[in-house]
């Protein structure tokens, strides 16, 4: 058994080797969170043994998180000094092997790095029977838990808050970019309240005002033209259970008040019908674009938005939870393994630090298909390599990044976006689209005649 130790403690770290060689346990030490990193991606190590807090890094979390993303397979060991049980809870959720009080009894740490490679054997074990010994058609139908889970700080105060509603009845709107995972989050909650109550999600972002009102509320035969036959709506559909409004800032300002008045007397009637048909859902709402906004500018009902926003929820974008990034790719790795029928082994190190770069303005969806892709052009038992990465990851243009992400307000600025383009960017799309300029302003997001300006402007005009 291999393992890394850590801590800024010198003596403490020599007795703690020392003891450990003498158990035949190889162990290399270091003195700091950065020069660990360093030596986890350059060597494989059975465990890390860390004693904590580590010089200026005083957060466990951020400590575990680093090591964590610059290893995500290998077990973590904490020592440290009077550690409360929620914390150490906390810890162990967010993915540390276990926490050990210091001064820790040399037999209890030996004790559970053996526990710790038994349970890594054990991992293996089953990896390699579903990947080998089973025929393919088996493996294809193998369950992956559709919920991953993330590490970063980020991440887990999400859950926390997730946990928190769960159980209760409020109603939730949950912001979140395009790709994100707004409805995984719906979805858990609603699993979490009552796992066999119904649960309805309607897109609403696509819904006219007249389909909008059939699909949430029904409508009775004849009500208009089509209508060949009654129809429940998804209020009725999820009565005592949960329904998912997703896009909710695109419905129509009539409809919000159809809404309004199902929630509020708990009530709908159909279109075309005469009778009220009582109702009990909770609501989950999702929007990528922030609604307190969308009140002050007029777009939606300001009584509905209170009646919705009991609780918040966040999720953060992919760009500012790199340290979910690994987990993320072993997932869709796994998945897309299983789907195809392949063994992609991984990806190799230039990969990693571009898909690491890479902003990620489509979130977990676009990193799915990009993974899906890449094993997809994979050879069986090889890694991922940077050619079969698409083209606006090995050449991305950077310089829209502002302006495409966050949430959207109720006002776009592609003017403040144009002037932000400098020649690198222009060189960047040029060279990406074979220097093809109605390829490249595309790439930009601008038009071609702004495009050949700037040229124009950059004295590049004759060399494009």
């Amino acid at each position: 058994m291999k393992v890394l130790l850590i801590s800024d403690d010198r003596a403490y770290s020599s007795y703690l080797k020392r003891n450990l060689n003498a158990e035949q346990i190889e162990t290399e030490e270091t003195f700091a969170l950065q020069s660990a990193v360093t030596l986890i991606k350059k060597h494989h190590y059975d465990a890390v043994v860390c004693c904590v807090p580590i010089l200026n890094t005083r957060c466990p979390h951020e400590i575990l998180a680093t090591l964590k993303e610059a290893a995500p397979g290998t077990g973590v060991i904490f020592i440290t000094e009077n550690v409360q049980i929620y914390k150490a809870i906390e810890l162990v959720r967010q993915g540390l092997f276990t926490c050990l009080n210091r001064p820790v009894f040399i037999e209890e740490l030996i004790a559970n790095l053996a526990q710790l490679k038994c349970l890594q054997k054990e991992k293996a074990s089953v990896w390699q029977k579903q990947h080998s010994a089973e025929p393919l058609h088996t493996r294809a139908q193998t369950n992956i838990k559709k919920y991953v889970a993330g590490i970063s700080m980020r991440a887990t105060r999400m859950y926390e808050q997730i946990d928190l509603v769960a159980p209760t009845s409020f109603s939730v709107i949950i912001y979140g970019e395009t790709g994100t995972g707004k409805e995984s989050v719906a979805h858990r909650l609603a699993q979490t309240y009552d796992r066999k109550a119904p649960y309805i999600a309607v897109d609403c972002g696509c819904l006219s005002k007249e389909l909008a009102l059939s699909e949430l509320f029904g409508h009775e035969k004849g009500s208009f033209t089509g209508a060949h036959s009654a129809k429940a709506g998804a209020f009725e559909l999820a009565h005592k259970g949960t329904i998912f409004l997703d896009e909710i800032a695109n419905l129509d300002y009539d409809v919000q008040s159809y809404l309004l008045r199902a929630l509020q007397e708990r009530k709908i009637r159909r279109v075309g019908g005469t009778e009220d048909i009582p109702v009990e859902v909770r609501v989950i709402a999702a929007s990528n674009e922030d609604l307190a906004l969308a009140v002050k500018a007029g777009k939606f009902r300001e009584d509905l938005f209170h009646r919705l926003n009991e609780f918040e929820i966040a999720i953060p974008p992919l760009r500012e939870r790199k340290e979910d990034l690994n987990i993320f790719i072993e997932h869709f790795m796994q998945e897309t393994n299983i789907e195809l029928h392949k063994i992609v082994m991984g990806i190799d190190a230039e990969t990693e630090q571009l898909l690491r770069q890479y902003e990620w303005p489509g979130n977990i969806r676009e990193l799915k298909n990009v993974i899906r892709r890449a094993c997809l052009l994979t050879d069986d038992g090889c890694l991922i390599t940077r050619q079969v990465l698409p083209r606006e990851i090995l050449y991305p243009i950077s310089a829209l990044a502002g302006d495409d992400y966050g949430l959207q307000t109720t006002e776009s600025h592609p003017k403040k976006a144009t002037r932000r383009i400098g020649i690198k960017e222009i060189e960047e799309a040029l060279k990406c689209a074979n220097y093809n300029k109605s390829k490249a302003a595309s790439l930009l997001r601008i038009d071609r005649k702004t495009l050949y300006n700037k040229l124009k402007s950059f004295s590049l005009v004759g060399s494009t």
